[in-house]
Parts: structure tokens; C-alpha cells; sequence
């Protein structure tokens, strides 16, 4: 790992691989008004990097504030998909019920049948 500059005064190591925290600190960092090319140069991280990640930080940021309280056809599915779980959980029950009632049998018969 390489250390920073000596001129920033820090000691710290800068990370081989940078987490999405490091990264979003480094985007609020040049947010704020810090100098893109001092930023690269205490980071060792390429200007054109450090962009890159400032362009996916604000596009990700403006679709999150688009969607107000997500996508329609997203909470539709979600919705769905419950609904499917319930069903299935009341198939379940209802199957076992008809078992101990004795008429497993039929119901065997019934679902070889259908498929």
C-alpha cells in the first residue's frame, strides 16, 4: 500500500481497494468545493475516477429522489408475490387438513391428475 504525500501531514495508508464509504466521503469531499486534481493527488486516485464516481454518485442520487415511494409496478409485484405466499401457505393448511380427515388418497389422485 502507498502512504499519502508528506506534504498533506496525514501518515495514514490509502486503501488498495476503495469500499462505497470511501468513495462517498471522497464524492462529498469534492461536493463540498475541495480541488479535484489536489483530491487526486492526496488519494492517488485518477481525476477521471474520482468524476466517474461524482456521476454515478449524482445520478443514483436523482433517481432516488424520482421515485416517490418506488416504482408503481415495483410495489405492484412486491404486493403480488405476498399475496402468492398466503395462497400457497392456505393450499398447504387446506391440504393437511383434508389428510387428517382422511382423504389423502383422493387428494394424491387428484393432483397426479392435474399435472
Amino acid at each position: 500500500m502507498s502512504k499519502e504525500p508528506e506534504g498533506t501531514g496525514a501518515s495514514r495508508e490509502l486503501p488498495e481497494r476503495w469500499s462505497v464509504q470511501q468513495k462517498t466521503d471522497v464524492v462529498l469531499r469534492l461536493l463540498r468545493g475541495e480541488d479535484l486534481g489536489e483530491l487526486s493527488r492526496e488519494i492517488q486516485v485518477p481525476a477521471h475516477e474520482i468524476e466517474e464516481w461524482r456521476r454515478v454518485f449524482i445520478e443514483s442520487g436523482s433517481a432516488g429522489l424520482k421515485r416517490r415511494g418506488g416504482d408503481p409496478a415495483e410495489r405492484e409485484l412486491v404486493r403480488t408475490r405476498a399475496k402468492l405466499g398466503e395462497t400457497m401457505m392456505k393450499l398447504e393448511l387446506a391440504e393437511g387438513l383434508l389428510e387428517k380427515r382422511g382423504y389423502g388418497e383422493e387428494l394424491k389422485k387428484l393432483k397426479r391428475s392435474q399435472g
